[in-house]
């Protein structure tokens, strides 16, 4: 059974329905034609001049980012510009963008649950409800609080993080000896989560893009902030929800392939 590009679209709405972006996303199909027949997908954080011509070697004409190509609209698209250099290279080859941001992050089963799973934290609430969850809905929102059963030392903490995510270095503040049983997490950049954080009585803060002021004020406060990197905290859990779309078009009979994107790195490099 052929798949299309409208039908990924119906089964990302399904799952991580739009309604549930940030005010300041954009989300859904960047560029593309809806009735194009899919030959492949190609899974990346950003879509870079890598990932596009990494597409096109891997014969995959639906590249599917979390971060958005296009926030704002552009007053223009030609090549004096980064953005407009990656549009018209997309077009000029077919290829079909579609993006999850906020909305993905937010929903049951979307980033902010897988990585609480890759860390290992099974009892835990959202921070922030959506404003625009159905009646019931407990989960949908940004940002995850992590009850543990025992308290660990930042220390210990730091050491599982890195283990669990696979990441060479990451910053934290605070004493190594404090012990903690109250973790926030918030994938990305978690900066605006942090007075959240502190009112739920967070001890510690799992992120990334933190900025000295914001650290150093909360670390005074006698709250840790652990700093895995933007990239960290988010490439391993969509790499995660890559496979659960791969098993969603197999159950429903899509003969299509989810690649997973070799030319998606971390932009900071460690020495």
């Amino acid at each position: 059974m052929s798949l299309k590009v409208k039908d990924i679209e119906e089964i990302m709405e399904n799952y991580a329905p739009s309604k549930f972006k940030e005010s300041y996303d954009n989300v859904g199909l960047m560029v593309g034609d809806k009735e194009d027949e899919i030959k492949g997908i190609l899974i990346a954080l950003d879509c870079t001049l890598k990932v596009i011509e990494e597409a096109k070697e891997k014969g995959c004409n639906l590249i599917l980012t979390h971060h958005p190509l296009i926030f704002n609209k552009p007053s223009s698209i030609t090549k004096d510009t980064l953005q407009g250099r990656k549009i018209i290279e997309l077009i000029k080859n077919n290829l079909n963008l579609f993006s999850s941001h906020t909305n993905l992050d937010s929903v049951y089963g979307g980033l902010n649950s897988l990585i609480m799973k890759k860390l290992g934290f099974e009892d835990y609430s959202t921070m922030e409800l959506s404003p625009v969850r159905e009646p019931g809905d407990n989960v949908t929102g940004v940002g995850r609080l992590a009850i543990l059963n025992e308290a660990i030392s930042i220390k210990d903490l730091c050491r599982m993080v890195k283990n669990k995510l696979r990441v060479p270095f990451i910053r934290y503040t605070g004493d190594e000896n404090w012990k903690v049983d109250k973790i926030a997490v918030i994938n990305g950049s978690g900066e605006d989560f942090f007075s959240i954080s502190k009112k739920l009585g967070a001890q510690c803060i799992i992120t990334g893009d933190t900025t000295y002021h914001y650290a150093s004020d909360y670390t005074e406060e006698g709250i840790s902030i652990i700093d895995v990197g933007h990239f960290e905290t988010e490439w391993p859990a969509f790499k995660m929800f890559g496979e659960l779309i791969q098993e969603q078009l197999k159950e429903k009979a899509y003969n299509v392939d989810i690649i997973i994107s070799e030319k998606t790195s971390r932009v900071y490099k460690f020495k």
